[in-house]
């Protein structure tokens, strides 16, 4: 496994809750955990250095995630629901020169916390679920994006990780199982679910985002740890095949860290499965795949997952919820 190298540190204040990075190549763009407007920072790679910063005169609730189209427009994960008390959660569409769109969501099943944001090559968003027990899950809309909206969504795939023995996260004890950020490459074919001490790189070959991520008892995602990391949300996989990763801080920002060549760790699967018809967003329903109801794949709590959770659970929902701006 090739080792986990800080690469620089923002010295932007804001960044100390970090949680969504992306890549494009040659800038990468960060977001802060919460905010009242909606604001993604353009870092330079070599340094961290804040070149630019992108605003719109939106008052997000909660943005968790971030997100980079093929056309170059950054989305926002506007999902973050301690409370589970949001009738709507959201996901705005940011150009380069500042102009939102806002696309309303509403889950099928209630209200859940997410903080994990998937693009496919379609530009068809995912939304995955921060759930303390049981899987998390993986949610695309129903139908065409409306503006406003509500646009419903459906449940398309499950998705269980760790618990590992990677240290660091809010407990500082035992790898975590919650889901805290997600990206793609740039080319689409791996998916990367990230917790607070690892991230799981997934390849998607022929298929779609919900068969990727459904095909994981069959096939393994590979395991990245990324130890050290208090509150590690931001995951990136930049076009040359790095995995970046970066956490809330404890006092100030954290570093920015690299995996290089994360992507080649991943081969395509064999007999991948073709995808369900999926048009850009805009164009129609996305098509189903993986569980579209969720039932069957969210059954309860394996035993191996029970002891763990059963003693970090209560501890890592307080240590988070205390640091978020809305409740």
């Amino acid at each position: 496994m090739p080792p986990v190298t800080p690469l620089c540190t923002p010295s932007e204040p804001e960044l100390t809750e970090l949680s969504g990075l992306v890549a494009d190549g040659q800038r990468w763009f960060a977001v802060a955990d919460g905010g009242q407007r909606l604001e993604v920072f353009v870092l330079d790679p070599t340094s961290c250095a804040v070149d630019d910063v992108i605003t719109a005169g939106v008052n997000p609730y909660d943005i968790e995630d971030l997100a980079l189209a093929a056309d170059g427009a950054l989305w926002l994960a506007d999902t973050g629901d301690n409370d589970l008390d949001r009738e709507t959660v959201a996901l705005h569409r940011l150009t380069r020169d500042g102009e939102a769109t806002l696309f309303r969501l509403v889950y099928p099943d209630g209200p859940h916390d997410a903080e994990a944001l998937l693009l496919d090559r379609a530009g068809v968003p995912y939304v995955v679920t921060k759930e303390a027990l049981g899987a998390a899950g993986v949610y695309r809309p129903a139908g065409t994006l409306a503006a406003p909206g509500p646009t419903p969504l459906q449940r398309v795939a499950s998705v269980r990780l760790g618990p590992t023995d990677t240290a660091g996260g809010p407990v500082g004890s035992v790898g975590s199982t919650l889901v805290t950020g997600a990206a793609t490459s740039a080319d689409g074919d791996v998916l990367a679910v990230r917790t607070y001490t690892d991230a799981y790189l997934y390849a998607v070959g022929e298929g779609d985002v919900a068969t990727a991520l459904e095909r994981a008892p069959v096939r393994a995602p590979v395991r990245v740890p990324l130890p050290g990391e208090p509150q590690g949300e931001a995951v990136a996989l930049a076009p040359d095949g790095t995995l970046l990763s970066a956490s809330e801080g404890a006092a100030g920002p954290a570093p920015i860290r690299a995996v290089r060549g994360a992507t080649t760790l991943v081969t395509p699967p064999a007999g991948s499965v073709a995808p369900a018809p999926a048009g850009p967003v805009g164009d129609g329903p996305p098509g189903v795949g993986g569980d579209p109801g969720g039932d069957a794949a969210d059954g309860g709590l394996p035993a191996w997952q029970g002891a763990v959770l059963a003693v970090a659970v209560a501890t890592v929902l307080v240590a988070v919820s205390g640091r978020r701006r809305r409740t």
